[in-house]
């Protein structure tokens, strides 16, 4: 073989190896259920969720420093942000019993924040309603769990915040008080 093609050989080689990407992990925000249960269909609609926009994306998004963001390139949601959300708390509140009673959810999360080694925030409004109801319930939950190093820690911070906001929301739902339920 000619030393030319040698080299054209060895430099395809290298131009092939320089192109290597590290593969995409993909993650969701509703956690694996230990063992299939029965599911009601409950009687919570919802109508919208709103994130805000440093974070509506499907790339994970962490927090550097006091003010630096850093969207992850190979660490992503399994959907955007916004439908992740939608499915963990249909997910949560599919057990939810509200009555008799159809109730609107909005939520608008107000904070989505990741930071490694420290915590996982979710700040939200959300309003409830009855469709017979002119006044929605509208409260505001602020949860943060704390998080590992690793951005599967940070998944399952935010998963358990998921979950403890989709418990207040149940709770309102339940209740007769008309009064947004405390911190769980």
């Amino acid at each position: 073989m000619p030393i030319a093609s040698k080299i054209t050989v060895l430099a395809t080689l290298l131009v092939l190896a320089a192109c290597r990407s590290d593969p995409i992990s993909f993650y969701t925000l509703t956690p694996a259920q230990p063992a299939p249960q029965a599911r009601s269909a409950g009687n919570i609609q919802i109508e919208r969720i709103s994130v805000p926009p440093q974070v509506d994306r499907q790339q994970i998004v962490i927090r550097q420093g006091n003010n630096a963001l850093a969207v992850l390139e190979t660490q992503w949601w399994g959907a955007s942000l916004v439908d992740e959300l939608r499915s963990a708390l249909v997910d949560q509140l599919s057990n939810a019993r509200s009555g008799s009673k159809t109730q609107g959810l909005r939520v608008d999360v107000l904070r989505f924040d990741n930071v490694p080694g420290q915590y996982a925030l979710l700040d939200a409004t959300w309003r409830l309603r009855a469709a017979d109801l002119r006044n929605p319930l509208i409260c505001r939950s602020t949860l943060q769990t704390a998080s590992g190093a690793s951005i599967d820690e940070l998944v399952t911070a935010q998963q358990n915040n998921v979950k403890r906001l989709a418990a207040l929301i149940a709770a309102a739902a339940n209740s007769n008080a008309g009064n947004c339920p405390t911190a769980l």
